[in-house]
């Protein structure tokens, strides 16, 4: 039985100011076991620019989905999501809302920011992959394998 991953490993966008929290989140994504490729940018306009390939991110991988901290400097995350669901190339994309608290979380919902789904900080490894597994497999759900 084989147990190598067939075709590419998952393209995500760690949108994260906060290093302690970024490390936290890619320990995550490595114990949960999935193939992945991880681009971390850590402000609002710099996810839009990696996002929109402009200047030092003219060669930037599309993305498969975006974990976003809507605190971020420079341009909020709010904003960083507003702009990704006017944007036809990019509504698409999944986005994962990380946050800090679980009344954050509720008053996040409430704003019905159509967002795939939400995560709590520090990320928990069982429900961080439970929504990775989940999300990949939607993705792949389109392709046509020969």
């Amino acid at each position: 039985m084989f147990t190598e991953t067939i075709g590419r490993p998952m393209e995500i966008l760690l949108v994260e100011d906060d290093l302690e929290d970024a490390g936290m989140t890619l320990q995550a994504l490595k114990l949960g076991d999935i193939p992945r490729r991880v681009s971390l940018v850590r402000d609002g306009e710099e996810a839009t620019e990696f996002l929109l390939r402009k200047g030092r991110y003219a060669r930037a991988p599309r993305p498969d989905m975006i974990l976003l901290d809507l605190n971020l400097p420079k341009m909020d995350g709010r904003e960083v999501l507003t702009e990704i669901k006017a944007n036809p190339d990019l509504a698409s994309l999944p986005v994962v809302v990380l946050t800090s608290s679980p009344t954050h979380e509720e008053v996040l919902k409430s704003e019905d920011l159509h967002v795939e789904n939400y995560l709590l900080k520090p990320v928990d490894v069982e429900e961080f992959t439970t929504v990775v597994k989940s999300l990949r497999k939607y993705l792949l759900s389109d392709v046509i394998l020969p």
